[in-house]
């Protein structure tokens, strides 16, 4: 049995953690810095970030990775560091597990190239699969628990990072985001984003979305999910703290804690069973989100009615649209 196995059976609903960007900015963080980066330049602070989660009742963490791969460190004129800075960032998660004192999940964060795959875009399959390998392989040197997928908005692109991951036997989890209508910036329908993913040759063993446009669509996106998913087949759901807004030179988010652990609640009801907070997530929300998911009682599962009425109104949903020409953005804010 892996760890998550486990401590899905002992606790039913595991909470994920917050926002590392957000986290991160608070600690001094540039807009256009790499957070990745901080592995190296500024690890205590990294590792306050990832104890502020824990003592709010985090399970899981996710490693300080995201852009960690060879195409967006290239940006940054860091290519080949990926290997030292995948691993820093697994071992300042665990020193953080390891000083909480609890059982917790250190999980690999890999975020998406930031590239378009072809035809539509210029990056080749074969790069972009070997920019995953990478990134996964060296996470695992690392000594994480699972490799975790996330912000992922083509199936093409799911494909290639999954079986990357999966390549190196650890438990992976993978999420997409449904950012715009309802649907990720490639066109992809939560509904048929569960699908292709249960169809891999080795299907991830949680999976679901995380950021978007806010609460109510990720809740909104996790309820379709729901009606296809098989027996088993465990959902996740992490979303953004509210919806960013600029005020005084600096974004920040909607959500507050309340708003917060009424999402974890309504998102539980849906049918997720791993729920955390994306970009603008902090302990503070959190912790609100876990004296919530630590109730006994469970709500039937929302309408969409239901969710617009407690986390404010789902993002309009065209009757045609294609993500194709949409370049992915890179999510440094979370």
């Amino acid at each position: 049995m892996t760890l998550l196995e486990d401590l899905l059976a002992e606790r039913n609903v595991l909470m994920a953690d917050g926002g590392i960007g957000t986290g991160l900015f608070a600690r001094g963080l540039q807009s256009g810095d790499s957070p990745e980066l901080w592995n190296l330049e500024r690890p205590d602070a990294v590792c306050d970030l990832h104890r502020e989660f824990l003592d709010a009742g985090a399970d899981i963490l996710l490693t300080n990775s995201f852009g960690a791969n060879r195409f967006r460190l290239a940006l940054h004129d860091r290519r080949s560091q990926v290997a030292e800075l995948c691993a820093a960032a697994a071992a300042l998660a665990r020193r953080a597990v390891v000083g909480s004192g609890r059982r917790a999940i250190v999980a690999g964060s890999m975020g998406p190239t930031g590239e378009v795959l072809e035809p539509v875009g210029s990056c080749r399959a074969e790069d972009a699969r070997d920019a995953f390998a990478e990134q996964a392989e060296a996470l695992v040197a690392g000594g994480v628990d699972l490799l975790w997928v996330e912000t992922i908005s083509s199936i093409e692109e799911l494909e290639l990072a999954v079986a990357a991951a999966g390549a190196t036997g650890l438990p992976v989890v993978a999420t997409m985001s449904f950012d715009t209508g309802g649907r990720t910036m490639m066109g992809v329908t939560p509904e048929r984003a569960l699908l292709a993913a249960r169809a891999l040759p080795r299907p991830p063993e949680a999976f679901g979305a995380n950021c978007g446009t806010g609460p109510a669509g990720l809740v909104a996106a996790i309820l379709a999910m729901r009606a296809v998913a098989g027996p088993g087949e465990i959902l996740v759901a992490k979303a953004n703290c509210g919806i960013p807004v600029f005020d005084a030179g600096a974004v920040r988010y909607s959500g507050t804690p309340e708003v917060m652990a009424d999402y974890a609640r309504l998102a539980r009801a849906a049918g997720a069973r791993i729920i955390g907070g994306c970009c603008g997530t902090t302990g503070a929300h959190l912790r609100a989100m876990r004296e919530v998911l630590d109730l006994p009682v469970v709500d039937p599962p929302p309408d969409l009615a239901t969710i617009e009425r407690r986390l404010g109104p789902l993002p309009p949903r065209p009757a045609g649209r294609s993500g194709s020409r949409v370049r992915r953005r890179r999510r440094a804010s979370g």
